[in-house]
């Protein structure tokens, strides 16, 4: 592809130098530009991509794609300028990755708890169904069967439209990803199309990037703004956030709730920490997930997968074969009879959900013991309310580290602590370390008890003072539980 060709359906306001050079490559990140590369300098959060201009050609560039043109121009360079090249390099990606979403149906989950539960879902339904299938989430990235690590939850626009460009070159008829609220308002997702969208639910999260609830919810709107008017758009009716999602969108509107009218509906006849037995759309089924959100997340998938054209019997049958995801809910039982649960709980509200969901099914014929800590260098305003909530909903906390990341890990159990009482405070336990904590919790807990490890679900790390550490809640877990 020439350097005109990767433009062409894009409008720069100048193109200096020969347009005919063919593109071997595009890149945002410098350091990995090689040669005959397109380089897209952009002005990021952290630092201005401009600064790295002349790196880029030293390592092979022969295309700049910029906002400013640099004082001196390099000799069989072609600079091409954008307004915004933020907004400018999705189309690009896209257009060079031979426009993966033309190829195949791409579905897009937003909102603040549940995306990887739908997404993956979602993925391992129609893989069921015999379709090839992509999905692109927080936990990992496939292509088919073949996992792809992955860094965050949705890609810059570059890394995505590869991936989305492998997933439709390698014969992938339906792709699912999460889409984030910074995903949306950093362009990242430009130039893609989707065939449909669906709304979650929207809490407190990510105000250290949004600064505000108000612009943290029009960001998740922006994606359903954005849908063409083929594409459909489901919404969780019972959120109060549900139907603002969609009141601007262009695609056709399906809503589905547990608590008011809806396309979609559910409630829960019977459940236990195997499963639930649920009536969907009058439509009896026993799934192997429990709890109220979860209810929500199956009625999400299952929607989608009606408005993709499959019969509701076919979804039903389907979903009472899918299990939890990585992280999410997870049981874990000790030959005592003490239950380990894993979640990557890490806003107030899906704490509240996944306690909410286990004192369900204790019914107070055990005690819910709550591990949990907040995350460094992130929103420092949920951490007080979630150590409320695990205080008001647990009949014992352990207030422990998450991802301190750069932070003093007992600066942010302080911050936790400052949203307690005095006479809270002296009920809960801190341990910095989280080993010692988890192991703590399943040392003390007894028969019929409950354990919630909260805040890290799938992740295998943990990142202190910068330097990433390998630490896997579940090991922790079973290696309590075995000695």
């Amino acid at each position: 592809m020439t350097i005109k060709q990767l433009i062409e359906t894009t409008t720069p306001l100048s193109v200096t130098g020969n347009d005919t050079l063919e593109v071997t490559g595009i890149e945002i990140d410098s350091r990995r530009v090689t040669t005959g590369n397109a380089f897209v300098a952009m002005r990021g959060t952290q630092v201005d991509g401009h600064q790295f201009i002349a790196k880029a050609i030293e390592l092979g560039a022969t295309c700049i794609i910029c906002e400013t043109l640099p004082e001196t121009l390099a000799e069989g360079v072609t600079y091409v300028v954008y307004e915004s090249t933020e907004t400018a390099v999705g189309p690009l990606a896209t257009h060079y990755y031979g426009d993966p979403t033309q190829r195949m149906k791409l579905i897009g989950v937003t909102g603040t708890n549940g995306k990887t539960t739908i997404a993956t879902l979602l993925y391992q339904m129609f893989r069921k169904f015999g379709y090839k299938a992509g999905l692109c989430s927080t936990v990992c990235n496939y292509i088919d069967g073949k996992a792809v690590p992955t860094e965050c939850t949705t890609p810059d626009p570059i890394t995505l439209n590869r991936l989305l460009g492998q997933m439709a070159d390698e014969g992938c008829q339906y792709a699912f990803m999460e889409v984030s609220s910074h995903s949306v308002v950093q362009h990242r997702i430009g130039g893609l199309t989707f065939a449909g969208g669906l709304f979650t639910n929207l809490t407190r999260d990510h105000l250290d990037y949004h600064k505000t609830f108000e612009a943290y919810r029009d960001a998740k709107k922006g994606f359903f703004d954005m849908l063409p008017k083929e594409a459909f758009a489901i919404t969780n009716a019972d959120d109060k956030n549900g139907m603002f999602m969609v009141q601007n969108t262009k695609a056709t509107v399906k809503t589905y709730a547990q608590r008011t009218i809806a396309d979609f509906k559910a409630r829960i006849l019977e459940e236990g920490f195997e499963g639930m037995d649920l009536t969907v759309d009058g439509r009896e089924v026993f799934v192997q997930f429990v709890g109220r959100f979860n209810v929500s997340n199956l009625l999400a998938v299952y929607g989608a997968a009606v408005m993709l054209g499959h019969e509701p019997e076919e979804v039903l049958v389907a979903l009472s074969t899918l299990k939890p995801v990585n992280g999410r809910f997870e049981a874990i039982r000790s030959r005592e009879g003490v239950t380990a649960i894993v979640d990557y709980a890490h806003t107030p509200d899906a704490l509240v959900n996944v306690l909410t969901t286990i004192n369900e099914v204790l019914q107070k014929k055990g005690e819910c013991w709550t591990v949990c800590g907040a995350g460094g260098n992130r929103d420092k305003g949920k951490r007080p309310l979630m150590a409320q909530e695990a205080v008001k909903n647990s009949d014992r906390v352990i207030i422990t580290s998450d991802n301190p990341r750069n932070e003093d890990p007992q600066d942010i159990i302080n911050d936790m602590l400052a949203g307690l009482t005095d006479e809270q405070r002296r009920t809960v336990l801190t341990i910095v370390d989280r080993r010692e904590a988890i192991r703590t919790a399943c040392m003390m807990a007894r028969p019929g008890d409950v354990i919630l490890v909260a805040g890290k679900g799938h992740e295998d790390y943990q990142i202190i003072q910068g330097v990433k550490h390998h630490f896997d809640d579940h090991e922790v877990i079973r290696e309590c539980f075995e000695h």
